[in-house]
């Protein structure tokens, strides 16, 4: 394997994975990421970047300033922890209970701030204005949304967001045009039926039952509906109902998640389901409430931006390691800011080499990286930068 990691960059190793150490050590959740950001804003600030802080509740944004006129790029990092006990060993493990970084965000902070200090002593040579946005409450807090509104956004030209990505190799970058996260939407099926004895079912309405047809009738949807080629997932994640083995429960619930690439299927999945359970309602006679929540909209990168980042990415680890990622169905709130602005969203391999890379998932207690990825993921911003401005 053969990378060309950025000089300035690599001069900063030693501190990247310091940095990154130590937000990993002192995770923080959603809006709740005071430490991290006062983190942020001193180290920015120390560079004689232009800081505004409580962006988006607690987001913060550096504005460098180039020494010519031009457009204004921006870079993104997310920096929220997860509500999880970590399980690893490590000596940079979290220190807080029941909380830990388990998704890279500890990773993506420290990359940027690399590149911020980086940039920092090229602004006599940057065209143009680069944009430090470390965003808050990723984990499903719609933190970007708030960014937006509270003007992260301003005078911005386009925008790149990095995700380290163990379920690809060290030494890669992922990156494709068009959907590249799905629409993360969650819904809450209630199902009133008439209760009674186990033992005699005549008279009731079985919600147990109501809720298996549905689970089976649901998956239609994608199997039956949406088209083979366009992915689409629709999981019911829990069934609850009933106290004992011989009793016929008045209620029973069903939760789960629908994702989709595409707002058309995110629609159609949702118009599905409605008429479904409104269908199998109507059948059994059990009267049936579907509360369907809109998630992240789907992440979909601009044509030209991800062309811009396959091209900074492949100066970084070759032709061969930079491309088509492994996708999932996940949902990234960097949709906002695609939604604004002409935007470009990658994945950064950071599965250690000596294991595969499923072996350490995303969101799973041990999770970790191969720190070398944060050297490729800070050069591929500053490449980005030298490219564009």
């Amino acid at each position: 394997m053969t990378l060309s990691i950025h000089p300035s960059v690599q001069n900063l190793e030693d501190e990247i994975v310091a940095t990154r150490r130590d937000i990993h050590k002192h995770p923080e959740l959603s809006f709740k990421e005071f430490r991290t950001a006062k983190l942020v804003s001193e180290r920015l600030q120390s560079l004689g970047i232009e800081v505004r802080e409580q962006v988006g509740k607690t987001g913060v944004v550096g504005t460098l300033c180039g020494g010519k006129e031009g457009p204004t790029v921006a870079l993104r990092a997310d920096m929220d922890a997860l509500p999880m006990q970590e399980t690893s060993d490590v000596p940079y493990a979290s220190i807080h209970e029941g909380v830990m970084h388990a998704c890279g965000h500890d990773g993506h902070t420290a990359m940027l701030l690399g590149a911020a200090k980086v940039l920092s002593d090229k602004r006599e040579q940057i065209a143009g204005n680069v944009k430090f946005i470390f965003q808050p409450a990723e984990e499903g807090y719609a933190g970007a949304k708030y960014m937006v509104a509270d003007g992260a956004l301003e005078g911005v030209d386009e925008i790149y967001g990095i995700h380290l990505w163990n379920y690809q190799k060290f030494g890669t970058v992922g990156v494709k045009p068009g959907p590249i996260m799905a629409a993360s939407d969650k819904f809450t099926i209630d199902i009133q039926g008439i209760g009674g004895h186990g033992a005699c079912p005549q008279g009731t309405v079985d919600p147990i039952v109501v809720a298996a047809h549905l689970i089976t009738a649901l998956q239609t949807i994608v199997s039956r509906n949406t088209n083979p080629l366009e992915s689409t997932v629709v999981t019911v994640g829990m069934m609850e109902g009933g106290t004992n083995f011989n009793i016929i429960p008045h209620h029973a619930t069903l939760k789960g998640t629908a994702r989709a690439y595409t707002e058309d299927n995110r629609n159609l999945i949702k118009k599905r389901m409605a008429e479904i359970t409104a269908g199998v309602g109507a059948t059994y006679g059990a009267k049936i409430t579907l509360d369907y929540q809109d998630g992240y909209p789907p992440t979909i990168n601009a044509d030209e931006q991800a062309q811009v980042l396959l091209e900074a990415a492949q100066k970084i680890v070759g032709d061969t390691e930079a491309g088509y990622p492994y996708l999932s169905m996940g949902g990234e709130d960097f949709s906002y800011f695609a939604q604004e602005v002409p935007a470009c969203y990658f994945l950064v391999g950071s599965a250690p080499l000596d294991r595969e890379p499923m072996s350490v998932p995303h969101h799973c207690s041990h999770f970790d990286i191969d720190e070398r990825a944060l050297l490729v993921g800070a050069s591929v911003f500053v490449q980005v930068i030298e490219d564009r401005l």
